[in-house]
């Protein structure tokens, strides 16, 4: 297994590259990557008691760890990834966006094994310049713009990374997770800092909106599908190896939920709806980080299904859709994913949901409760859109095909956990979904508050790092 981890580790950047010498295969080339990573994430959880841990620096604490909670976030990257080579296959896209997209999808994947601080900095970098590559394919002013910006948040959240990194290795001799335990609340504070502004956490991730609002629907389903559980996934690790973390990251998780939702429900755009939605799903990960992949793999697919129906609906104006019906076929896809992620019985959003409140420490119920009824609220959204024989537009077989396996992923997933379907489960969820539509109907669907973006513009989201960082040290400082 050592030897097909590394394999499976370099296959992308080796594939990656050879794409530009040929270029009539990239396509082909691209979807391979994935499924590979598709099929080493499945046998993971094949031989999920035997975590593999590979050792590549002793002295430094350099490791690699591939174990159950890699195989939800490694299955999550090859199935998105998969869906949007197959919905851009008719598309026109160059060797170059194929190119960025393997280079991507491999260094996420990296992300994923990551056991130790140094390899992620250097994962979470590689992820930045793919992903600005990706923003500003099209060449617009405006991408172009969008991608540097991405680029300038990335970059100045990784410095605070990096001498945070720095100052845990000063105090245990070694860059492994393990050393955060005995590192100085100011390491701490760093770390999380910068992790917070890649996940698109909290305050710190209000970044996301307009990154993947304005980003071309399937990049849009890779940042939000994929790219921003980067950030996540360290933030689980670090819970799950560190007792004395785990509060702080719940205590962001019901944060975030909130914030998140409270933005999507007044949301009149289909695709900063979704973004500030993302924020709000990332928070339900990290609020019962034991469960967090179940939850990380639903979000993924649903996320990605989502931002590529949006990118054929005839308007991403939700006031515009509610008087122009869209296509019936459509409308089943978008009805779907809005079902799952509302937490629906036989998708697997039910299970997710249900086993991220079980797991709930006390204090979090409320906040997450409420959550979960801004979901349906926002979600309500898309499911009472009008439909009928609408035009499909430029809805191509690639669009279906990615459909088909998101969607498909939604209905085979749901078997994770299959303890979930009792009596009293399958009422709760149902009851909010169902509170949730009235607050729709009654209240949200005629609403035309709309909240301001001064707190998404470039320099006050700097101004949050700094506020996010005296609360973090203010945190790490409470005995």
């Amino acid at each position: 297994m050592s030897t097909i981890t590394i394999a499976w580790i370099a296959l992308p950047l080796f594939v990656g590259f050879s794409i530009y010498l040929i270029p009539k295969l990239d396509r082909y080339l691209a979807l391979g990557v994935a499924m590979v990573s598709v099929e080493y994430g499945t046998q993971l959880f094949l031989r999920a008691k035997s975590p593999l841990t590979l050792q590549l620096l002793d002295n430094f604490g350099v490791t690699l760890l591939v174990d159950q909670l890699s195989a939800f976030f490694i299955l999550t990257n090859g199935l998105v990834t998969a869906a949007v080579i197959l919905y851009c296959w008719q598309s026109g896209k160059t060797a170059f966006f194929y190119t960025q997209t393997i280079i991507l999808h491999g260094s996420v994947n990296a992300v994923f094994i990551c056991a130790d601080l140094i390899s992620l900095y250097v994962a979470l970098e590689v992820i930045s310049i793919a992903a600005f590559l990706l923003i500003a394919y099209p060449r617009t002013d405006r991408s172009i713009w969008v991608a540097l910006r991405y680029l300038l948040i990335s970059n100045t959240a990784m410095l605070f990374y990096l001498i945070g990194a720095i100052l845990v290795y000063q105090a245990n001799h070694s860059f492994a997770f393990e050393g955060l335990g005995g590192a100085t609340p100011e390491a701490l504070a760093l770390i999380f800092l910068a992790l917070l502004v890649k996940g698109g956490i909290f305050v710190s991730g209000l970044w996301l909106p307009l990154t993947h609002s304005e980003s071309q629907s399937p990049v849009s389903a890779l940042l939000s599908g994929v790219v921003v559980k980067t950030g996540v996934f360290p933030l689980l690790r670090f819970a799950l190896i560190v007792e004395e973390l785990a509060p702080i990251v719940r205590i962001f998780g019901v944060g975030t939920a909130l914030l998140g939702v409270g933005y999507a429900v007044f949301e009149k755009d289909t695709k900063r709806m979704l973004a500030f939605h993302t924020i709000s799903q990332l928070g339900f990960i990290l609020a019962a980080p034991e469960v967090g992949g179940f939850y990380a793999l639903t979000h993924g697919l649903v996320k990605g299904a989502l931002f590529l129906i949006a990118g054929v609906l005839p308007s991403r104006n939700l006031k515009e859709l509610q008087h122009q019906p869209i296509n019936t076929q459509i409308w089943i896809a978008l009805a779907i994913a809005s079902f799952s992620i509302s937490g629906f019985p036989l998708l697997s959003g039910f299970g997710a949901k249900v086993l991220t409140m079980k797991n709930l420490v006390p204090w979090q119920v409320i906040g997450m409760n409420i959550a979960a009824v801004g979901t349906a609220i926002s979600f309500a959204k898309f499911i009472f859109l009008p439909h009928g024989d609408g035009s499909q537009g430029q809805v191509k077989v690639g669009f279906w095909l990615a459909m088909i396996l998101l969607l498909g992923g939604l209905i085979a997933v749901n078997g994770v956990y299959y303890q979930a379907y009792n009596y009293a489960n399958i009422i709760k969820p149902l009851a909010t979904i169902a509170l949730g539509w009235l607050a729709y109907l009654l209240i949200f669907k005629r609403s035309v508050i709309k909240l301001p973006r001064v707190l998404e513009e470039f320099d006050h989201l700097i101004g949050m790092m700094s506020l996010m960082l005296i609360l973090l040290f203010w945190m790490v400082f409470q005995p």
